[in-house]
Order: C-alpha cells, then structure tokens, then sequence
C-alpha cells in the first residue's frame, strides 16, 4: 500500500522529475526536410498499451487498477486519436495512483528480488551504488531510452532524500519509479529529431524513436531490450541493422498481438464493451457473449493472416473459425470442449462464411432489440471499405422502420424501403442499406433467422455492381472489391504513422497496394514494406510539428485535455 505522505508529494515529484529528464530541449530546431513524412508527434498509450507495456517490463503479475483517459477515434482509428489527445487534470491524477500503486507493487517485498538487480547494504539507509543500478535499468526500459549519467545522479538524489525522511530505501526507489511512471516520455510516446549526417539541411527520427515506432507497430507495446540495444548502437540507421530487426519481430509470436491489435481498432471492437442487449428477447446475450465473440473474431484473423499466410481478402469468405460453448449456443452448433477454445469450420451448406457473419460485428452494428441493416452496411462502408457516409438530417424520423410489430410491413427491407420515400433519405440509404440486407438472416444478436415476422428474408443485395443473394456471397462481393483491399492499406498506414496521409505519400500508397496485391495480399508482407519504408519513418516539422512546450506540458496537472 502507497504510504499517505508519499502519495500525498507525487504530484510535485512529477513536476520535478519532468525537469530532470530535460523533455524541454527534446526537438531541436532545425530545418525539416522537403521529402514526405508527417510532423514530429506525441501519441499517447492507449489502455491496452499501457497495461501491455507495465506486463512486459515488470511481469504479468504486477496489478494494473485503476481509470483511464479516454482514447478518442479520430479518422477511424485510435491510432490517429492518440496525436490529439493530452491529459487532464483529473486525468494526471489518476495516472498518478496507478503509477504509486505499480511502483509500490515492484519493490514490495515479493517482487524485489526479481525486479530490483540489487540489494542494497541496508535497507534502511541509502544506497548510491544499487539505486544506480535499478534507476539504469529501469529507466531505460520505463522511458524508450537509455537515461544519461546526470539524470541517473538526479533521480538517485531524490531517492536517497525519500530514503532518508522515511527510513526504508525501498521506499526511496518507490518514489522516484512513480514519478518515471508519470513521466511525459513514458505515457506519451514522443518522436525526437536528431539531425541527418547526410543531409546538412535536414533532420530524421532519432534511433529510440525509431524503435518504438517499429515496436509499438508490429507488437503494440513497448520496444524490448534487443530492440533498444539496436537503436543504441545505431543499427537501426542502416538498411541492414533495420531488416534485421524487422524480420526478427515479424518471426516472433509477440506478433500476434499487434496484428490484433490493429483489427481490433480498424473493426472498432472498442465499442463492444459498451454493446447491450434486450435479455427478454435475447436470453442468451452475457457479458461473457461479447467477450468469447470479440476473441473468436480476432483469433480468426490472426490465425487467417499469420499462421496460416491467407490471402486478407479470404476473412470474407472462411469457414474456418474457432469456437467455445457460449458462442455455441448462439450459432447453435455442437461444442466439444467444456471450456476454452476448439477450431471449428462451418459446413459449406452453412448460411456463416467470414467474419460479416461473426457474432461480434452483427452484435456491435445495432441496437438493443432488433437487427440494423443501415448500420451494418454502413459500418461495411466505412470500417471495411473507408468510404464517407453522411450523418441523416437531424429531423429524420426513424419510427417506420423502427416499428417491428407493422402489420403491412413485416421485414426491415419492406420498412426501410418505405423509409427512403423521403428524398432526404434516399441517397444514404442507397449505399447502406443494400449491404446490410445482406446480413438480415441475423437477429439483434447475430443469431439465425430464415424470416421476420411469418415472411421469408429476401437477403439479396448489390455491392458496386456486384449481385448477392445472401450473407456468404455478399462475403464473395467483398473478397473481390478493390476499394477493400485499398482500405486495408490505406488503414494500415495511417494506424503505423498515426495520422493521415500526406499529399506526397500518394505514390508510396499506391506502390504499397500495388506490391501487396502481387505478393498475394499478405499482410505480413505489407507489415514488413511499411516497417522498412523511408516514408514511415520520415518527418517533416514544417507540416506542423508539436513544439517542446507541447510536450513538457502534456502532463501537466494545471494543463486541460485539448479533447
């Protein structure tokens, strides 16, 4: 437990610890070069993010409770959020609870022996040699980047004056850890200029920010100490160092979960903890529900994509999938294993094919009772295809087609098509609608019907010239849509760099969609072009970079969210 007095000062620490680390002088100014790239950036770490990262420096064991700022979608993704989003003063405050309960946690006494690297001469008095060695350790790991001996010396002061007022020099590495764990550089990965040997005039992304770029891409968490040792000794600066790191990442299984992670956002499965439905008209729907459907449909994809190298455009249109009990009851077919997990594959005859027809999109594109054919068509068109849709006039009324129990009109498509006699209406719906009938074999909650209200379900349909008939040849429609293939690289880039593209990186989209559809659409493939790119990590300030003002005050408790 975080002792009062100590929690009490570690606001002020952070300020202080802010100081030492010199965040200020961290983007020199210096002239950007005239080639592609965006600006410098400070992206914040997401939930996941973080919890991934405190996991990977001190153990799985180490307890991350406590609230959150929210991320914010920006363009279609948090990745994109994450530039424009600081933290506020109710924020900072609760990141500085996790931080003290974290670093509290570290050093108790069933952790220190593994995560401090030393024990100290008396555990009641300072020890200069050995907080050395934990604040070099850790600092490097905790803030991207080695820490230089001066700012090593700093923190070892701080301790040794904690040390000292409370007599446990545990308790001195306590808290200057918590004031690391709070640290701009560490809740905030912060691009750093360096300037280009090469070219006089220009300046490039340091080799730790390179690192965490690469990292946070391939793996979605923090570089780990292989990766740091590159940047360090340059290795990432020449074609050579840089493959070969790229391709170790790629061939690790830590792959996995940047791979989910990008489709967890592009797919907006965020937003699947907030998904509620109507439980007198779908019992079956828990918590639980959600939680085994948005696993299904990520270990789908990563199974599709890494282990088996499928072609992207085949999520459309696979049978194969994974399975546990709950979800069984839903798509109503038989499960062997009591608990967890078992590979399952849809008969061919079976109306499921692609992750369209997956519990977690059919369940995430509605509302409480009933199915939405216009939000899933439009969650087609916007998540899977990066296509714009309109918002409808604020005083459209939904009422018709809302109207379930209509006696004349017993579907959604005889009701959405007596909706789209207002001409308001119309245009939108023209786009949406067709896709999301398609998918009206579904309920609410993804389950299956062969009619609505005593009247077959017509669930044909029309993609961009396209004919379907039903949810498994609308999947069909998708595999072979061009406009779904340019969204996945198009999303995939703009989730690497964290922003949208830039008028000059047209051609390098185009050169990237154009060797992923040679290369058989492989999206390891494509990790690996973009990681290797000039483009990714290419800045240009001049576009409009964060200045160092912007990132001293990121954290600053008397600064407010910009969001």
């Amino acid at each position: 437990m975080v002792k009062p007095g100590l929690r009490a000062f570690g606001l002020s620490a952070a300020i202080g610890l802010i100081a030492v680390l010199g965040l200020a002088s961290c983007s020199p100014k210096v002239d950007a070069p005239a080639t592609q790239g965006g600006p410098l950036a400070m992206r914040r770490l997401t939930e996941a993010q973080y919890r991934q990262t405190i996991a990977d420096i001190f153990g799985v064991d180490i307890k991350v409770a406590g609230r959150f700022e929210p991320d914010l979608r920006k363009s279609g993704l948090l990745a994109v959020g994450a530039s424009d989003v600081s933290v506020t003063r109710a924020g900072f405050e609760d990141y500085d609870l996790l931080a003290h309960s974290i670093a509290a946690q570290v050093v108790d006494e069933k952790h220190r022996q593994t995560l401090v690297p030393c024990v100290p001469a008396s555990a009641k008095a300072p020890d200069a040699a050995c907080a050395t060695r934990f604040f070099q350790k850790v600092g490097r790991l905790v803030l991207r980047r080695p820490l230089d001996a001066q700012k090593v010396m700093a923190m070892v002061e701080i301790a040794d004056a904690e040390t000292k007022t409370s007599g446990n020099f545990y308790s001195g590495l306590e808290f200057v850890l918590a004031g690391l764990l709070e640290a701009p550089e560490f809740l905030f990965r912060v691009d750093v200029a360096a300037p280009d040997t090469g070219h006089p005039d220009s300046v490039r992304l340091d080799g730790f920010s390179k690192a965490t770029r690469l990292s946070f891409l391939l793996w979605d968490t923090t570089p780990d100490d292989a990766l740091l040792a590159a940047a360090e000794n340059g290795e990432l600066d020449n074609r050579d160092g840089l493959t070969r790191q790229v391709d170790r990442m790629l061939g690790s299984p830590r792959l996995d979960a940047g791979v989910r992670a990008f489709f967890s956002d592009m797919l907006g499965f965020d937003e699947l903890q907030m998904v509620e439905k109507d439980r007198l008209l779908y019992p079956r729907f828990s918590r639980t529900l959600v939680a085994d459907a948005e696993e299904q449909t990520l270990r789908t994809i990563a199974d599709q994509l890494i282990v088996q190298h499928a072609d992207y455009r085949d999520l459309f249109t696979t049978r194969q999938t994974f399975m546990t009990r709950t979800l069984g009851l839903v798509y109503r077919v038989p499960v062997r294993a009591e608990r967890g997990w078992e590979p399952f594959e849809f008969p061919k005859d079976d109306p499921r094919a692609g992750i369209l027809t997956h519990i977690s999109f059919l369940a995430l594109h509605g509302p409480s009772g009933r199915s939405s054919p216009t939000l899933r068509g439009k969650a087609v068109r916007e998540l899977l295809m990066c296509q714009h849709v309109p918002a409808p006039p604020g005083n459209v009324s939904f009422a018709l087609v809302e109207d379930t129990k209509n006696a004349q009109l017993k579907t959604v498509r005889d009701r959405l098509t007596a909706h789209r006699v207002n001409p308001g209406c119309a245009g939108c719906h023209r786009i949406m609608d067709p896709l999301g009938l398609g998918l009206e074999n579904f309920d609410g909650l993804g389950q299956y019907r062969a009619d609505e209200n005593g009247t077959p379900i017509d669930a044909s349909g029309e993609l961009d010239g396209a004919h379907f008939q039903s949810a498994e040849s609308l999947g069909r429609a998708m595999h072979d849509n061009p406009a779904v293939v340019s969204c996945l690289v198009n999303s995939v880039y703009r989730y690497a760099a964290g922003r949208l593209p830039q008028p000059g990186e047209k051609e390098f989209l185009a050169w990237l969609q154009q060797n992923f559809a040679q290369g058989g659409y492989q999206l390891p493939d494509l990790l690996r072009r973009i990681a290797l790119s000039d483009a990714f990590y290419a800045i240009s300030p001049s576009i409009g970079s964060k200045s160092p003002r912007t990132a001293s005050g990121a954290s600053d408790p008397q600064r407010e969210s910009k969001s």
